[in-house]
């Protein structure tokens, strides 16, 4: 069984935190999965940069730059992460843009993930049709969980159909604007959490955008499995650098 559907089937609610992979520097991928995970962060989801992230706010851009800049690159990426299975049991998901895996090879990529560790791939620029039509088969022989997302704007019927082809749990994009632009959840966004939850979809929910502190941690969660936080701790890696990854996480669970 997949790392990520066996972490879905505990009781507790899930906190998965992102950041981007080569940042603050080049080097610090790995040491930064490995703090994440002793310091009891569920899942991670590491950022693949890109030279041009449309859904990433002005923190993650600024770090998928600077990243970028470091000399990070797909290659890099999975030298960094060859050996991080034999300290890390947590499940791992690259989040990226559609066309550095493209310029790889859609099946090379998998391949490589699966040997490397990666359970997941979350990519936001890869439209739910296309991979059902020409990738689903390769990520699937693989054993890789392709993620996908969902925004309040999205219709019940491109929700169901998503639901019907995922396998692992469902990313709900909390409102339909950049990441890192708001904090905490007004009604309108609390609606749509209970409207999704309604559904009882068979794939559990895990939202993301707009999480970086206990208070917003709790209002996602109370209607979905989990929440992803991703501009609040690059903020915090940028400010406070890789040595203080346990003062992050404990303001997250810790009230």
């Amino acid at each position: 069984m997949n790392r990520i559907n066996k972490k879905l089937q505990e009781d507790n609610k899930l906190l998965s935190i992102y950041f981007t992979a080569g940042y603050p520097k080049l080097n610090d991928t790995a040491k930064i999965i490995e703090n994440l995970e002793k310091n009891g962060v569920d899942m991670i989801e590491i950022g693949l940069p890109f030279s041009d992230p449309l859904a990433d706010g002005p923190t993650i851009q600024a770090s998928s730059t600077k990243a970028l800049k470091n000399g990070m690159t797909t290659e890099v990426l999975f030298d960094q992460l060859k050996d991080v299975r034999k300290t890390v049991s947590i499940p791992l998901i690259i989040m990226g843009y559609f066309n550095p895996m493209l310029q790889y090879g859609v099946e090379a990529f998998c391949k490589k993930c699966a040997e490397v560790g990666i359970d997941g791939l979350i990519i936001p620029d890869l439209p739910v049709d296309v991979y059902n039509e020409h990738y689903k088969s390769i990520f699937e022989k693989h054993g890789i969980i392709n993620v996908f997302l969902i925004t309040p704007q999205t219709s019940e019927e491109r929700i169901r159909f998503i639901d019907s082809i995922s396998k692992g749990f469902i990313y709900m994009v909390s409102s339909a604007s950049v990441t890192g632009s708001s904090s905490g959840f007004g009604d309108v966004q609390t609606d749509y959490f209970k409207r999704i939850h309604q559904m009882e979809l068979n794939n559990p929910q895990v939202i993301g955008f707009g999480i970086s502190d206990h208070k917003s941690f709790s209002q996602a969660t109370q209607y979905a499995k989990g929440a992803i936080i991703g501009s609040a701790f690059v903020k915090h890696l940028t400010t406070e650098g890789t040595d203080t990854i346990d003062r992050f996480i404990n303001k997250i669970v810790k009230p």
